[in-house]
């Protein structure tokens, strides 16, 4: 029998949740209603005056060549942080799951990257990969003869904002993945191992199919991540540059908005970006979650 809980007062499960509500209603509904409500108007730069101009902000969007490249370019950048960020995730909780000394202790050295802010990665990593004194980039510069430089290499500061925003997830990752190993029953690996199955084979026939859902949950994650969260890698990294070869859409907004004051175009672009990423998470939905195993 299933027991439920009674309140002896009808307000007080009200009075409980108020609190949420208010937060979710001020911070999230309001600024994106008036950020819809923003997309349609044409305003002076100080927001003095107003005009109505329909679907004008975003029909002179998609007219734009380079917003046009930013989506292209932040669709590379999402596809890549999300398949490097889940792959090394996988690979470090697959190591550290085995029976090691101190393994409470590698665990958690593992998981602390993730309270690293977003900018402090980016401000990592800018020191580690800078042409003029990073130690990395020198030592590729001096022992492999690359000319690394990602401040004019549109290329190399892909590569760089990758990696950072990579490293900053990983440790999330992981956290996921070994929750998902820990649930994998021991049983199923030692019956395989008797019947002569390798570490290799057992891993891909037994833990990777158990481990599916927590791929689906962490791949609609690590999108949803590479869109919105690495602002701050971007701006204390690159800044979009060079050329604009890392200003992807969450940036663009920024930009348009905050530094070129245009907050018709900057309101569109947002309204965009949360369709876009709503239409890629409802598609992960549809057609991935489809093949997913949900054992039980």
């Amino acid at each position: 029998m299933i027991k439920r809980a009674h309140f002896k007062s009808r307000t007080l499960p009200y009075i409980l949740i108020l609190p949420q509500l208010v937060v979710t209603l001020t911070f999230f509904y309001w600024p994106a209603i008036q950020g819809i409500i923003q997309s349609f108007l044409l305003s002076d730069p100080f927001g003095r005056q107003s005009k109505f101009v329909w679907f004008y902000n975003y029909l002179e969007l998609f007219k734009d060549p380079l917003y046009l490249k930013s989506i292209g370019i932040t669709i590379v950048f999402s596809i890549a942080t999300a398949a490097v960020s889940i792959s090394l995730g996988l690979l470090i909780a697959s190591m550290a799951n085995r029976a090691l000394k101190a393994k409470a202790l590698v665990r958690t050295l593992l998981i602390w990257p993730y309270a690293v802010a977003p900018a402090i990665s980016g401000i990592m990593w800018l020191f580690l990969l800078h042409p003029s004194y990073g130690v990395v980039a020198l030592a590729i510069k001096k022992w492999l003869g690359v000319d690394w430089n990602p401040v004019l290499n549109g290329t190399d500061a892909m590569i760089m904002i990758v990696m950072a925003s990579a490293w900053k997830e990983v440790s999330y990752n992981f956290v996921f993945f070994m929750a998902g190993m820990q649930a994998v029953p021991k049983s199923l690996i030692e019956a395989s191992a008797i019947d002569g199955a390798g570490p290799f084979r057992r891993f891909w026939t037994i833990t990777m199919p158990l481990l599916a859902p927590t791929f689906f949950f962490l791949s609609v994650m690590n999108i949803i991540y590479s869109f919105f969260e690495t602002f701050g890698i971007i701006h204390t990294v690159t800044q979009g540059g060079p050329g604009g070869s890392t200003n992807i859409l969450v940036y663009k907004v920024y930009q348009d908005g905050f530094v070129g004051l245009n907050l018709g175009s900057s309101s569109a672009q947002s309204v965009v970006l949360m369709s876009l990423i709503i239409f890629i998470t409802f598609m992960q939905f549809r057609f991935v979650e489809k093949k997913v195993h949900y054992s039980g």
